[in-house]
């Protein structure tokens, strides 16, 4: 089988890459992105492409004719990118990878890395979206996700193949550059004190398993995959064992300002997640692909369990020696 996997420079990515050169059944195995990947790959082969040049893309993409695209090259704003590079690179990719799909013979199926952020926080929203609740995102993250499913949708149509959207929860793990991972580990978090609701979080690795499982499924349709179980800011602060600060109206831009100062950019998203919540129905994705995700509570355990850099002086050095 050949693959193609966009977004292969970012911690998701290489893993996924690293899952599928582990199985013979992926015969060869093409990556792109706009910077190379986090870890050693032993037989897929990267090309570093821009995701807004789309000619380039293009290209790559006809000339290879991949049986399946995972497409991970959804870019989490205030994670490596600030957020007009994250929106615009996000859109860029989806258009160019997604639409030379359309005319690849031996396309068989696509699956494309979304997230439940699709569902907004609007008031009357479902608590607990399933998969039939309606796409109505409230923050550009959530916009830039429904977009490229929707891309994706119209791709999959045309070529006459299944796409499977996986809405994934928040993504957390000991290496990914998460926005909310930072806000959480800093020493001082603010938190609301009146409407916090529970949220869920999915771990890389569960994460990277789901991406492989539907790309060997052709599940067509959306799959919410979560961790199960949830928490609030303020239980998860408390358990890292951080002062959390009560924060109400516009105490949140203040907060927000502190915390990029504090090397952790608070994105709308995040916010919104903070304040509102964010839960799903993982049990369809569980039956379809056959995983049982980490719960959240053991995802917010390794959050605090993951060591922090020790910069060594020369003095310190010296006296090692």
């Amino acid at each position: 089988m050949r693959i193609l996997i966009t977004g292969m420079g970012g911690e998701l990515g290489t893993r996924v890459a690293n899952l599928l050169e582990a199985d013979p059944t992926f015969t060869e195995i093409i990556g792109i992105d706009s910077y190379p990947p986090r870890r050693r790959t032993t037989r897929a082969d990267f090309r570093r492409v821009d995701p807004r040049d789309r000619r380039k893309a293009v290209h790559l993409v006809r000339d290879f004719d991949p049986e399946v695209i995972l497409h991970l090259g959804i870019y989490e704003p205030n994670a490596r990118f600030d957020p007009t590079e994250a929106r615009l690179g996000t859109a860029a990719s989806a258009v160019a990878v997604l639409g030379a799909a359309r005319s690849c013979p031996s396309l068989k199926g696509i699956v494309v890395r979304s997230g439940i952020e699709v569902y907004g926080r609007r008031r009357g929203a479902p608590s607990r979206p399933d998969e039939q609740a309606a796409v109505d995102p409230t923050t550009p993250f959530g916009l830039s996700m429904a977009y490229v499913e929707q891309v994706a949708i119209e791709a999959g149509q045309l070529a006459g193949v299944p796409v499977t959207s996986l809405r994934c929860g928040p993504i957390v793990g000991p290496s990914v550059p998460s926005p909310l991972g930072r806000y959480l580990r800093l020493p001082v978090v603010a938190v609301s004190p009146f409407a916090e609701l529970p949220f869920c979080l999915l771990h890389q690795e569960d994460a990277a398993l789901a991406v492989v499982a539907a790309g060997l499924g052709g599940h067509d349709g959306p799959l919410n995959v979560v961790g199960p179980g949830a928490v609030t800011a303020s239980q998860a602060v408390l358990r890292g064992g951080r002062l959390p600060i009560p924060t109400i109206g516009p105490g949140w831009l203040l907060a927000a300002a502190a915390a990029e100062l504090l090397g952790a950019p608070l994105p709308a998203h995040t916010r919104e997640l903070l304040v509102r919540g964010g839960v799903a129905d993982g049990a369809l994705a569980a039956e379809v692909l056959g995983l049982s995700p980490r719960p959240t509570d053991d995802v917010v355990a390794q959050l605090y369990q993951w060591a922090t850099v020790a910069h060594i002086t020369p003095a310190a050095r010296g006296a090692a020696a």
